[in-house]
């Protein structure tokens, strides 16, 4: 039996009939599932020092006397350098990241092109049209020739540069600070794999395999009560 026929197995939905689970009951079977405390503040430090948020995860730490995990020795370089990416001062990141291990960058090309891609919008916001140009010719199109899939990404930025305005250009969402958010987790997670710690938190985990489950469920177009708002718990019968 394949995981899929053991997970929707379990949860008593390896069936395409008409027969639907009552929301009611639902909740109830969800209500009845135990969990320690110990076990729900393991799962909250574990995200806390994965993610490198330090200050929370000291104060949990007192607050809730639960001791962090090996990530944490690295918690304080993985900070500034998440800080300098987030700040938009790549280059800096990219210099802590190599006093810590030079081999990062240096073994994960792609990583090493978003890197770049982010300096680059960074200069396109700072209005920096003359640098950017040449930071793309020199930096950029040499990896962008030699491999073809990073061709599409410098485009789409250097596409913001035909803009006036390129904050609501079609490719704004470049200039969001979720943009800066997702390289600087790419780089957190390449620093953890380096160091042979996890790269993604438990709570990102379980979360990937509720979407994946609930694909499966509608693969499979069994009846179930859907969670349609995770942030917020909501279910849809």
């Amino acid at each position: 039996m394949n995981l899929a026929s053991n997970v929707l197995g379990g949860l008593g939905l390896e069936k395409s009939d008409d027969s639907k689970p009552n929301l009611a009951n639902w909740l109830k079977d969800i209500g009845n599932a135990y969990f320690t405390r110990s076990e729900m503040n393991k799962l909250v430090m574990d995200y806390l020092i994965t993610e490198g948020f330090k200050e929370a995860a000291e104060k949990f730490r007192v607050e809730a006397t639960t001791e962090p995990h090996s990530a944490f020795n690295s918690l304080d370089e993985r900070l500034k350098i998440r800080e300098a990416v987030q700040s938009g001062n790549v280059q800096e990141a990219m210099t802590l990241t190599n006093n810590l291990n030079p081999e990062i960058l240096d073994s994960r090309p792609q990583l090493y092109f978003h890197l770049q891609q982010q300096q680059l919008i960074e200069l396109i916001r700072e209005k920096k049209i003359e640098q950017a140009l040449e930071f793309a010719q020199n930096s950029m199109a040499e990896l962008s020739i030699e491999d073809s899939k990073y061709l599409d990404g410098l485009e789409k930025t250097m596409a913001l540069l035909a803009y006036n305005n390129p904050e609501v250009s079609p490719f704004s969402e470049l200039l969001n600070f979720s943009q800066r958010h997702k390289v600087a987790s790419e780089l957190n997670a390449a620093i953890l794999e380096a160091d042979h710690q996890q790269t993604n938190s438990k709570l990102e985990n379980l979360l990937k395999m509720l979407l994946w489950v609930q694909g499966e469920l509608d693969d499979r177009k069994v009846k179930y009560p859907k969670m349609v708002d995770v942030a917020n718990g909501v279910l849809q019968d």
